[in-house]
């Protein structure tokens, strides 16, 4: 039987309380009816409120996860999250490098939303000279933006500076996402050879922030797999994050206090 839907497939890491990483993505996936494959990198002990521990899962067993999805779905579209080292970002793209025509976006976990590092410092040498030439776009929060460029974004005006920047740099679209920025709006700039777009958005006032940059990232790797623009993927893709973030909820801790989550599973129209 012919395939009737079309598969995308996430390279990320595992997250135990599902609030992000490939349970974001295959939550997000669902969503907007694609099928959704999986190479898992690592597995992250953690939840909203903690990281616990980081169990890398090996090089070579990554490598065949992605060598074996590729060579056995149709898939039109991947995404790369956490890839926690130097040698899962070579083998990664060593993989990808085989489809020349599969839409992949790179969504750089560098650096979490708090500032903390979550990979090692060698590997963002392997972002630049091998897994970004590969990507249709890159999705770098505001602190990674930072890290990638080595200077400070403040404000809006050097917010367009760093997507122009980095876009040029990389020879791909970059997806530069300003919610990190002070003001009552969220601003992303979408930047591809020399033109920008801007998405601006009210700021959500909900604590439930973790798996953000996942579920966007999956979004329009979804939006890509069903056929879409790139701008008009992430215009989906801001719209459905912007509804899983009206939409979160929170558990009562059995150790006391709460834990929020995005709400993947929102009626959202997914077109």
């Amino acid at each position: 039987m012919k395939h009737m839907i079309p598969a995308a497939l996430t390279i990320a890491g595992s997250d135990c309380s599902a609030g992000a990483g490939i349970q974001a993505d295959l939550k997000t996936f669902q969503h907007f009816r694609v099928h959704g494959l999986t190479a898992v990198t690592c597995v992250v002990s953690e939840t909203a409120e903690i990281v616990r521990a980081v169990h890398p899962v090996p090089v070579d067993v990554v490598s065949d996860q992605i060598s074996l999805l590729l060579d056995s779905f149709p898939v039109a579209a991947a995404k790369t999250g956490m890839l926690f080292s130097a040698a899962h970002v070579r083998a990664v793209a060593a993989a990808l490098a085989r489809w020349p025509d599969l839409q992949i976006v790179v969504d750089p976990v560098m650096i979490a939303s708090t500032g903390a590092p979550l990979i090692e410092p060698d590997a963002i040498d392997a972002y630049h000279e091998l897994l970004f030439p590969l990507a249709r776009v890159i999705t770098p929060n505001l602190h990674e933006a930072e890290a990638l460029l080595g200077e400070k974004i403040r404000h809006e005006d050097a917010l367009m500076s760093a997507a122009l920047r980095l876009s040029a740099q990389f020879g791909t679209a970059v997806l530069l996402k300003g919610g990190h920025l002070e003001g009552p709006k969220c601003i992303d700039l979408l930047a591809e050879k020399g033109e920008v777009f801007r998405f601006s958005e009210s700021r959500i006032q909900v604590p439930a922030s973790h798996g953000t940059g996942c579920t966007l990232s999956a979004a329009i790797t979804a939006a890509l797999a069903r056929h879409e623009s790139l701008s008009r993927a992430v215009q989906i893709a801001k719209n459905f994050l912007g509804e899983t973030l009206r939409h979160s909820y929170r558990f009562e801790s059995a150790a006391g206090g709460s834990i929020h989550a995005l709400n993947q599973g929102t009626t959202l129209d997914p077109r």
